[in-house]
């Protein structure tokens, strides 16, 4: 199809926007040096007409899409390695490839290769020994093997304790003897195990001398190096088609008998001697850290999702014309239907804050990764509970978020062209994976009711929850005045009185006889709305903190759009839990009333600003990937040109007709 003039609405959008896109975009990208590396790769992956796919995935069968995948993932770890070899392999790199929109631009469903790199290389980086570092991590990074992680099983998922694969220790032979002792205990669901990976960090229950240990993590060989057929004792799998992540090779994985040397169990928090002798770790926190990292990781992802599905909701928005508002007028933009803003504009808002929360807590992990190293784990359980909730709160919403988008454009967004499917069905699946939300935001709420009585014995706490030792001093909230500085801390003071309620429920029900644990399991609504409460004063007081410093650093024009924006993230958040604001803040009707026009004020101003906004987030007509929010907004066009791809299309009668319609339609003649 021959290039299109920009559709003119989408046109008049761009030429009224009161600031530069491209000074927002540099933002977006992290600076001048990031944004140049972003085009480069751009450039390098993504006019390679070998990544291109003429035939849209959805047609394909799901082994075709997975064959297909694979040779795709080859082309890109091809080009990785040349990368690597001019030094031009960065952190960035993997990160846009692997978890990033231009890694979805190039494999929609998903890269079958990716847990190697995202799970297995930083497992083995993260606990194993040195001398294990330096066996395993050459061939890793060369792909000399492919690795995944294999921890969920097909009867057990976040609740570790409950896996129930099996490695015991021979002291004879020194070597581990790994079973899957039930059906149950089947590895289910790690990326690439189908048929991809040939080897896997396994984890599994650890026993020596006939005593339980806790869990160990063992690098296995699932399969030949050379024929790639299965080992002997491994029983292996695609578990077949899924909501999402289509091409990613989900599998199983059992093992019988399986025996693998003293010295591929990792061995950098917790060791096994040669005699079976059992070395504990330090904090047996610290056999989570992959989990932290890919969690942390996570929350910036679910940033790109709102961005997409904003973008091409946004784009449509300003070409679709219905419904005319005044009757004697002709139909206008849809953007201008005030509840059209509403469902676009927070997700606007919501990507650029989960973006900046994410830039942030990324940084926070990689500093506590070094304190780590120095043997300081103060802040561990710190950050491990709020990335936790963070993970279920940014998860949810963004796929919330794609949902809501989708439903913006009718019809429309219900076609496979749209890619709303494909980028809803990668949203939520990050509700899931790494561990469920309910259960992060259980684990958040763990740390949140030990840390409360600290407060009341008088403990200063650390800075992600300082705010409860001003709670408890300060018994009432005052002086509401509307400012977004007074509702950041009106979060904190309701997050802080949510952890209140949580922790008196536990204690009413000890007193009355449960132990800890029921008290904890009947008291699970209170503590999921405590941590979710506790992640969002945390965004809520990011947003204000990161927005208004970068306001300081920007044009005048683009810093007047990030108020808005910030104004808007935080009116709307506080709205969406007016319930909890009542509740333990003295606010009067006029209060929410000035609230609720505040946040339509928002949507007005930032109208103006909206297509401008989501070009911004620089999303390559690629990355997108769809026909209602391609840059040059000829939706209808791109539409018709999805059918013509169809292969139902290349032929005027389908053989359907003849072998079972016109038998059918002449039975009774």
């Amino acid at each position: 199809m021959p290039a299109l003039e920009v559709n003119p609405d989408l046109q008049k959008e761009r030429n009224t926007a009161t600031f530069d896109p491209q000074e927002f975009s540099i933002y977006w990208a992290g600076g001048q040096e990031k944004y140049k590396e972003k085009k480069a790769l751009e450039k390098l992956f993504l006019e390679d007409p070998e990544l291109n796919d003429d035939l849209p995935i959805s047609y394909l069968s799901h082994k075709e899409l997975y064959e297909n995948s694979v040779r795709k993932a080859c082309l890109i770890g091809e080009k990785i390695r040349k990368l690597r070899a001019d030094g031009e392999d960065g952190v960035d790199t993997y990160n846009a490839l692997l978890g990033g929109s231009l890694g979805a631009a190039l494999l929609k469903e998903g890269n079958p290769i990716s847990l190697h790199y995202v799970m297995f290389v930083p497992t083995i980086m993260g606990q194993g020994t040195m001398e294990q570092q330096v066996e395993w991590l050459p061939k890793a990074w060369d792909c000399e093997i492919i690795g995944t992680y294999a921890q969920t099983e097909l009867g057990h998922g976040t609740f570790l304790r409950g896996l129930e694969t099996r490695a015991d220790y021979d002291e004879r032979t020194q070597e581990f003897v790994i079973n899957s002792p039930t059906l149950s205990a089947y590895k289910w669901w790690p990326g690439g195990l189908g048929h991809t990976a040939n080897h896997a960090v396994v984890v599994a229950q650890l026993y020596t001398k006939g005593e339980f240990r806790g869990l160990a993590p063992f690098i296995v060989q699932l399969r030949d190096s050379e024929t790639h057929r299965p080992m002997p004792g491994i029983d292996i799998g695609d578990i077949g088609t899924k909501l999402g992540m289509k091409a990613v090779n989900n599998g199983y994985l059992g093992l019988k008998n399986v025996r693998v040397p003293l010295n591929n169990m990792l061995m950098k928090n917790q060791q096994v001697l040669p005699d079976g002798t059992y070395v504990a770790p330090k904090n047996s926190v610290l056999t989570y850290g992959t989990m932290m990292f890919v969690r942390c990781a996570l929350i910036r992802d679910t940033a790109q999702s709102l961005a997409k599905a904003s973008t091409i909701a946004t784009r449509y928005s300003a070409v679709r014309r219905q419904s005319p508002i005044e009757p004697s007028q002709p139909e206008p933009q849809i953007m201008e239907h005030t509840t059209q803003q509403l469902k676009l504009f927070p997700q606007i808002a919501k990507a650029i804050v989960f973006k900046s929360a994410g830039d942030g807590i990324w940084n926070m992990y990689n500093v506590l990764s070094g304190e780590i190293e120095q043997g300081h784990l103060d802040r561990l359980p710190e950050m491990h509970a709020l990335s936790c909730c963070l993970k279920a709160i940014c998860s949810a919403d963004s796929a919330a978020g794609v949902e809501t988008c989708r439903l913006s454009c009718g019809g429309h967004g219900f076609m496979d062209c749209s890619n709303f499917p494909t980028i809803y069905g990668m949203s939520t699946a990050v509700c899931t994976y790494e561990g469920e939300n309910t259960v992060m935001l259980l684990q958040t709420a763990r740390y949140l009711v030990k840390v409360y009585g600290q407060a009341l014995a008088g403990d200063q706490l650390v800075p992600t929850v300082a705010y409860i030792n001003e709670a408890i001093k300060q018994r009432q909230f005052v002086n509401f005045d509307g400012s977004l500085e007074s509702i950041v801390k009106a979060f904190q003071f309701v997050a802080a009185n949510k952890v209140r309620v949580a922790y008196e429920q536990i204690e009413l029900r000890r007193r009355q006889g449960h132990s800890t644990e029921m008290a904890a399991n009947l008291s699970g609504i209170f503590l999921t709305a405590a941590a979710d409460l506790h992640g969002r004063a945390f965004l809520a007081q990011s947003a204000f903190t990161e927005l208004s410093d970068v306001a300081r650093h920007v044009s005048p024009a683009l810093a007047d759009v990030l108020k808005v924006v910030l104004e808007l993230y935080l009116v709307d958040a506080c709205l969406n839990r007016i319930g909890d604001f009542l509740r333990f803040i003295e606010l009067t009707d006029k209060d929410v009333t000035n609230l609720e026009m505040r946040l339509e004020s928002c949507l007005k101003r930032l109208r103006p600003n909206a297509v401008a906004l989501v070009d911004s987030f620089d999303l390559h007509d690629r990355v997108l990937d769809s026909a209602l929010g391609a840059y040059d907004g000829n939706v209808y066009e791109h539409i018709f040109e999805s059918t013509k791809k169809n292969p139902l299309n290349k032929e005027p009668v389908n053989a359907a007709f003849h072998k079972y319609l016109k038998p059918f339609m002449k039975a009774n003649l």
